[in-house]
């Protein structure tokens, strides 16, 4: 495996590539001379990313349009990297959203479209991705889940569902493609300051409550980009928001009370 200090050359495929932490992970790859593949639905975004992307590594950089949730797309999608980039040495799962409300409220039409996105979309790029590094014998898969998959919170009962789901795809994923040389890495992150929350909470007063908690996209993708090549097992971050995590699984009624109130300030 190569290590993320040197990526020149390596095809680095990050979904949900236009703005956020996603962003970030492309030029933070870029720095590190990987040809980077943007990859989301914002066509007008991801030309912009693109352009960077190529400024930073002196490489050039690829952008496709991609719709996850449209597995005819990601087929399509993966067959033009194929075709015209190479073979992806690291997939960043980064693709989804969240919308914070009660569930009793919620349109389950909503909850349908962020298991599409979220989970479902994610396994099909998945798949077709690491059927290809197992012919190689190497690759590194990142998937983007959450804080909120390993300890859920009120008003996040579908997205918090998306990413225990993540979480527990990957957790085995990694089990069956390790002896097949890949690496499969789960990130965990509490909130990040990006436009994720312009849809998950439209009042903005989430992100004011927390702001103890709130990450630094750029400082985030710094640390994943650090671990690609690596067989590094969760990235999980703030600490504070990890261990409150533990002390939930080792006290669950703890954990309830952290969750129902220190935690619950959507």
């Amino acid at each position: 495996m190569f290590k993320g200090q040197d990526l020149t050359n390596k095809v680095i495929v990050v979904t949900g590539g236009s703005a956020g932490l996603g962003e970030q992970i492309c030029y933070e790859a870029a720095k590190k001379g990987a040809i980077v593949v943007v990859c989301a639905r914002r066509i007008n975004l991801i030309g912009k990313v693109k352009e960077m992307c190529e400024e930073l590594s002196g490489n050039e950089a690829y952008s496709f349009q991609l719709d996850i949730a449209d597995p005819d797309n990601v087929d399509a999608v993966f067959e033009k990297i194929e075709a015209e980039v190479g073979p992806i040495d690291v997939l960043v799962n980064n693709a989804g959203f969240g919308i914070f409300e009660n569930f009793l409220e919620t349109d389950l039409a909503i909850a349908k479209n962020m298991f599409e996105v979220n989970v479902l979309g994610m396994m099909v790029f998945t798949q077709k991705v690491a059927l290809q590094m197992a012919e190689r014998g190497t690759g590194h898969i990142i998937n983007i889940a959450s804080m909120a998959g390993k300890m859920a919170t009120a008003k996040s009962t579908i997205y918090s569902a998306t990413k225990f789901a993540v979480l527990g795809f990957s957790n085995a994923l990694r089990l069956e493609l390790k002896p097949l040389g890949i690496s499969v890495t789960t990130v965990n992150p509490g909130p990040i300051k990006t436009e994720f929350f312009d849809k998950a909470d439209p009042s903005g007063d989430y992100l004011a409550s927390v702001d103890l908690f709130v990450l630094e996209p750029n400082k985030l993708a710094k640390e994943i980009v650090s671990a690609m090549g690596t067989f590094k097992r969760e990235i999980n971050r703030p600490l504070a928001m990890e261990g409150a995590y533990r002390l939930y699984a080792l006290f669950p009624h703890i954990g309830d009370f952290l969750a129902g109130g220190l935690l619950n300030k959507k």
